[in-house]
């Protein structure tokens, strides 16, 4: 039960037994009265108040609310939010996720979101001046990366508000306005332009694009490939491995969201990799398995480096990938070096290698196969967003529309008849 204390006199008992009362050090000094209660742990605390009954409303409220279920620890908010994060017992040590993914929720922390609010207490934070800092994290960051540092500090803060230390997420206020990420419809490179580049890469790496545009592989499942995953016999690839770079160290892992599948291995394809692979013979290659001191796994991969070890994607983007673009004519080297403070070149990300799968795609579905099948393919959760990417590149649409609205205003008459307007003429 709650009980309020006298913060300016206290009783004391004379030599013969009388209790007595008297001032204390803080008389006259501060709020008086103070509410003392214990929370959902069995721990006191308390809270002062200038009157008598409105320290005894509190306890009370605090009692009412631990019998309902409602309590929330009004020093919770006292909480810094670094002290919230960080640590043995903090959000990111107990987060469950593949160390890419904790990567860029570390990067997210320490870039975005600590020099801001790490030492703030957690029950100070405002709607208004979160508002106030995605504005300028649009400035400088892509809308679409701005809104993932927001839902990351969201996330953050609602561990707070499910561990009863405040009661709302100042996140979820209206006031506070998710980046919306510019409309960018994916346009797929005409397969000259692939043809070119395919031509400029160097010749052990030719491989790259002939494996990104003819079977939609992600750069990490192209690095990641093994000739057993290739089934000659079949007509199929088995996607199942990548190759990651965590902490600037390479190792193997699970395609994207866990997802291992079964793809078609076109003839075309299948022709360029056996040639390939009597130039260059697949090599062996250990890695540790999705954690960097994971259990050591040995992979017969089909494109290597020169040293016989599996391709780093800075290396392969730096000084393979991004040279071929301009021996091509894609991209000048200009255009390659402009950068823009706090933000990557946006103008230059729809010619790395993600490109190669929008041709695909874009192959696939010119061809007449269906969403859901190229969802499969590509490795996507939903095939909804699928449909949302690649939907203006689907065939005949336009034509198909035109045609109902068509029929809809002037439909076709019938020879014959009785009807009213017929005999009307």
């Amino acid at each position: 039960m709650a009980r309020v204390k006298d913060l300016w006199f206290k009783t004391v008992t004379d030599p013969d037994g009388t209790p007595k009362r008297e001032k204390t050090t803080r008389h006259g000094k501060g709020k008086r009265w103070l509410a003392v209660w214990t929370n959902l742990e069995g721990r006191e605390q308390t809270k002062a108040f200038v009157k008598k009954t409105e320290a005894e409303k509190h306890g009370s409220m605090m009692d009412a609310d631990k019998a309902r279920g409602n309590y929330i620890d009004p020093n919770g908010g006292k909480k810094r939010l670094a002290d919230l994060v960080e640590g043995e017992e903090g959000w990111l040590a107990s987060l469950t996720a593949d160390p890419s993914t904790r990567q860029i929720y570390e990067g997210f922390w320490r870039v975005h979101i600590k020099p801001k609010f790490g030492q703030r207490e957690i029950g100070s934070l405002r709607p208004s001046e979160i508002r106030t800092w995605v504005k300028q994290l649009e400035k400088r960051l892509a809308k679409s990366t701005a809104n993932r540092v927001l839902a990351f500090l969201e996330q953050l803060l609602q561990s707070a508000v499910d561990d009863d230390l405040i009661a709302k997420n100042p996140c979820a206020s209206k006031v506070v306005k998710k980046p919306q990420p510019d409309t960018r419809r994916v346009v797929p490179w005409p397969v000259e332009r692939l043809l070119a580049v395919t031509k400029a890469l160097p010749e052990r790496y030719r491989i790259l694009a002939t494996l990104g545009a003819g079977l939609g592989l992600r750069q990490g499942e192209i690095f990641g490939l093994a000739v057993d995953d290739v089934d000659f016999d079949k007509g199929v690839v088995h996607v199942r491995q990548q190759v990651k770079l965590i902490d600037a160290k390479l190792l193997f892992g699970l395609p994207k969201h866990d997802r291992e599948r079964t793809i078609p291995l076109p003839d075309s394809v299948a022709e360029a990799l056996r040639e390939y692979l009597d130039q260059f013979p697949a090599r062996e290659v250990t890695l540790p398995w999705e954690e960097v001191d994971g259990d050591a796994h040995t992979l017969r991969l089909v494109i290597t480096s020169r040293e016989a070890k599996a391709l780093n994607r800075n290396y392969i983007n730096t000084y393979v990938w991004k040279p071929a673009l301009v021996r091509a004519g894609v991209v000048t080297q200009a255009e390659l070096d402009a950068r823009v403070p706090g933000r990557r070149n946006q103008r230059n990300r729809k010619h790395g290698m993600h490109a190669l799968r929008h041709l695909y795609a874009s192959l696939l579905l010119d061809a007449g196969v269906s969403v859901k099948a190229l969802a499969e393919y590509l490795g996507h959760q939903d095939p909804g967003y699928t449909l949302r990417v690649y939907t203006h590149l689907i065939p005949g649409t336009e034509g198909r529309a035109g045609k109902v609205i068509d029929l809809a205003f002037h439909p076709e008459e019938p020879e014959t008849g009785t009807g009213p307007e017929q005999e009307a003429k």
